[in-house]
C-alpha cells in the first residue's frame, strides 16, 4: 500500500489501519486551527510530495507525510505515503486551458458517500475556459499541486511543459506549539496568541488582540559596561574610562590628560600609543576613533589589540599655531564599534 492513512476503519479495497500505518503516519497533536480543527498541510522535513514530471501527460509525486482535515466532526487524518506515485492527466480542451489539482483525499464512508475507507493522490480535473482558475476541494482533501494543462495538450503534441506548468501549493503545518515553516499561502490567521510562523524572511508571532502577525524580535539583551581593565601608556594619565556593551554594539568615552612632553605637529605626533583597551572590549577590525580637547582635535586608530593611537591632530591650545598637542590638555577620545 503507498498512501497510508492512519484512524480509518476497515473497508473498501484496503485491510484498514495497520501497525505499519501507524508507525508512518504522523500521528501526534498538530498546530490548531480552532477549538476542535487541526491546521492541515504537509509535516517539513526534506522535500515531501515532490513533483517531477514523469511523461508528457504524467506527474510523478514523491513521499510525504501530511494531516488532512475533515469536518469539525470527522476530526484530522494522518497520511503516509511511503513510495512514489505517478498519475495520469486528461487531455487539454481543443479552445481553453484549464488547471488541475494534485490533491492528498480521504475516504471515510461513515461522513461520505464514497463507500470507501482508504486515502490516495488524485488529479482534480479543473474547467476549461478562457481564464482558468483551480477547482474547489472536495471535503478532507489536501491540494499539493496546481498544473496548467494547455488547450488541445496530449501526448501525440509533445503534452505539457512540466518546467512551467506546476505551481507549489504545499502548506506546512507543525506540532502543536511548533514554528509552522513558510509554504504556500500566508494569508491564514492564527489559531492562538503567541503562535509562531517562518515568513521565508523573518519569524512571525500571531497577536491574537490585534489579529495580526507581527515580526518576532528577541528581547534586547542587558547593557553590559566595564571602567577597569584600560592600561595607559607612557606620557598619559588616566582621567576616566567607561566602555558599554549592547546587543553587540560597543561604546568607548576615555579621557586622557597628556602628561609627557607636548607632541609636535604632523608628522612627530602620528602613532602615538595612548592606551590599550581591555580584552573582551576591543573591535574586530581597526577602527578610527574620534579625539577632541577643547581647542583641536584629532583621530585615534583603535586596533583589533585594543591599542589606541594618536593618528593625526589639528589645532592646539591658543597660543598655538602650529597643530601641536599640549602638554596637560585633557584629551576625550569616543568611538562606537560593532564587535
Amino acid at each position: 500500500m503507498t498512501v497510508r492513512p492512519a484512524w480509518l476503519l476497515l473497508g473498501g479495497t484496503d485491510p484498514g489501519q495497520t501497525r505499519e500505518d501507524t508507525r508512518l503516519a504522523p500521528v501526534g497533536t498538530y498546530t490548531p486551527q480552532s477549538e476542535m480543527r487541526t491546521r492541515d498541510g504537509v509535516i517539513p522535513g526534506g522535500n515531501p510530495f515532490a513533483a517531477t514530471g514523469a511523461g508528457a501527460m504524467a506527474l510523478q509525486v514523491g513521499i510525504g507525510r501530511a494531516i488532512v482535515q475533515g469536518t469539525d466532526a470527522q476530526g484530522a487524518y494522518p497520511i503516509a505515503l511511503d513510495a512514489p506515485e505517478v498519475l495520469a492527466f486528461t487531455d487539454g480542451d481543443a479552445l481553453f486551458a484549464r488547471i488541475d489539482s494534485v490533491i492528498l483525499r480521504v475516504y471515510d464512508q461513515l461522513f461520505d458517500q464514497g463507500g470507501q475507507n482508504l486515502a490516495r493522490l488524485e488529479v482534480l480535473v479543473g474547467a476549461a475556459t478562457d481564464t482558468p482558475t483551480a477547482p474547489d476541494l472536495p471535503p478532507a482533501s489536501l491540494r499539493l499541486w496546481d498544473v496548467t494543462v494547455p488547450a488541445g495538450a496530449s501526448a501525440g503534441v509533445g503534452g505539457i511543459d512540466w518546467t512551467s506548468a506546476l505551481t507549489d501549493r504545499r502548506r506546512f503545518t507543525a506540532a502543536v506549539g511548533g514554528i509552522i515553516p513558510k509554504g504556500w499561502g500566508l494569508s491564514f490567521t492564527g489559531a492562538y496568541d503567541g503562535q509562531y510562523r517562518d515568513n521565508g524572511a523573518t519569524l512571525e508571532r500571531w497577536n491574537a488582540a490585534g489579529g495580526v502577525w507581527q515580526t518576532y524580535r528577541p528581547p534586547e539583551l542587558a547593557t553590559e559596561t566595564t571602567t577597569s581593565g584600560v592600561v595607559t601608556a607612557t606620557g598619559w594619565t588616566l582621567n576616566s574610562f567607561e566602555a558599554r556593551r549592547r546587543n553587540g554594539v560597543v561604546q568607548v568615552l576615555g579621557i586622557w590628560s597628556r602628561s609627557g612632553a607636548t607632541l609636535l605637529a604632523n608628522p612627530n605626533i602620528a602613532d602615538t600609543l595612548i592606551a590599550t583597551l581591555p580584552t573582551g572590549w576591543r573591535p574586530v577590525a581597526l577602527v578610527e576613533a574620534l579625539a577632541a580637547n577643547g581647542y583641536g582635535f584629532g583621530s585615534v586608530a583603535i586596533g583589533s589589540d585594543g591599542k589606541a593611537t594618536v593618528r593625526t591632530w589639528a589645532g592646539g591650545g591658543p597660543d598655538r599655531t602650529d597643530n601641536a598637542l599640549e602638554q596637560g590638555t585633557n584629551v576625550r577620545v569616543s568611538a562606537t564599534f560593532v564587535q
